[in-house]
């Protein structure tokens, strides 16, 4: 038996008028999903447990299996194992995103942001901005260094957590009321402005109708994180696939193999096609039990507010993923449970994560069940079915 979480980020989603007063999943042509509603469990999760922060680094824990409670320590931390940073003890990591904020002729604090993601900035401009602040915030205990697209990373030497806000929170908010208390990290940010204001790569991002990177923004921090053995704990040899690093991140934690796809890069226009190829390679040719498939592209199109491209993107996962899976695992006559599920909701009129339940699809090749005609939020909640304990769930994946 092959187990497989295909993981929608941010997928679910609440019933827009512009929809019918449907969701962006249940407007999706989504065949494939809906083919195994029919035959599999439906169900709702509570992948965030209740009090905690709605993020993906709290909600993906919880899915592949850590109780957030326990094994939480920041987000920035998980990002850093994927870079391949190794905290000590008493360092404090904060995720740094290269944001937009709007360029009127204001004080700092009197901007907002307009893109917590500078227009999915490729990492390659990203890399030379981040060096750019490399040189021109250079401070004794501080340490840049790059990740991926907009999201990098800060390292504090002997440190202390502090409350920052992440910048996808307070889209188009005045940040006055959101920058740290902490002096030097907002020194920081604040300059971080005029040495990326008019850089090179920002003169000719606008040239091109892009959105320029200009400026830091912190927030996640945290310390080393702790994680078990993801194959010690379930007796599986697990594979993960995404373009993101808290995920890559979570894997490296987690004793997991990390799986590079080329062209993968967390936007709507991601290397779907090699993810799929990928995960199915690892299952059948390589001898993994398990493959993550974490696909970024339904949250990113959720935070920039737009139905059309979260639609497209659920289309894209339906059809270039599960269906290619579907596919393959049936030619090579191999028996798989597949679980598709959000990490979270990322509500296109919130711009931002919620903690509500999320919507799982649990299908068995071995068995069918009564299911229901679609995949969706709603046919979730009629399913009467709830996890409460949302990092539970992959306990019934792998052992039922």
């Amino acid at each position: 038996m092959k187990y497989i979480v295909v993981l929608s980020d941010g997928m679910a989603d609440e019933p827009l008028e512009e929809l019918g007063k449907r969701t962006p999943l249940e407007a999706a042509k989504t065949e494939n999903m809906d083919e195994l509603a029919k035959v599999s469990e439906i169900g709702l999760a509570q992948s965030v447990p209740v009090g905690m922060s709605p993020g993906s680094d709290t909600a993906n824990l919880s899915v592949i299996g850590y109780n957030p409670r326990i094994y939480y320590s920041g987000r920035s931390p998980l990002e850093a194992l994927s870079i391949g940073v190794d905290m000590e003890k008493t360092d404090v990591s904060f995720r740094c995103n290269i944001v937009t904020l709007s360029e009127e002729d204001c004080a700092y604090e009197d901007r907002t942001i307009i893109d917590h993601s500078s227009s999915e900035i490729s990492t390659e401009d990203a890399a030379v901005l981040v060096e750019a602040l490399k040189e021109g915030l250079k401070r004794e205990g501080y340490e840049f260094y790059v990740g991926t697209s907009y999201r990098h990373l800060l390292i504090q030497k002997n440190g202390r957590i502090v409350e920052l806000t992440p910048p996808h929170d307070i889209l188009t908010k005045r940040i006055g009321d959101y920058l740290p208390g902490d002096p030097i990290l907002r020194e920081m940010m604040e300059k971080s402005y005029e040495i990326l204001e008019n850089h090179p790569v920002n003169v000719q991002r606008r040239a091109q109708g892009l959105n320029p990177a200009n400026s830091a923004w912190f927030w996640g921090a945290g310390t080393r994180p702790m994680l078990d053995s993801f194959e010690k704990k379930t007796g599986k040899r697990g594979a993960m696939i995404s373009a993101v690093d808290l995920l890559k991140g979570i894997a490296v934690g987690a004793d997991m193999h990390n799986i590079s796809v080329e062209g993968a890069n967390g936007g709507l226009h991601t290397n779907y096609n090699g993810k799929a190829r990928a995960a199915v390679d690892a299952l059948l040719k390589d001898g993994y039990d398990f493959v993550y498939i974490h696909v970024e592209a339904p949250d990113e199109m959720g935070h920039q507010g737009s139905c059309e491209r979260k639609i497209q993107a659920i289309e894209f996962i339906d059809e270039k993923i599960v269906g290619y899976i579907r596919k393959e695992m049936k030619a090579a006559g191999e028996d798989y449970r597949m679980m598709i599920l959000p990490d979270h909701p990322t509500p296109i009129v919130k711009r931002t994560h919620t903690g509500d339940p999320i919507p799982y699809l649990l299908f068995d090749s071995t068995k069918e069940v009564i299911g229901n005609d679609e995949y969706s939020e709603k046919s979730a909640k009629k399913s009467g079915i709830f996890c409460e304990e949302g990092y539970t769930l992959i306990d019934h994946l792998l052992n039922d």
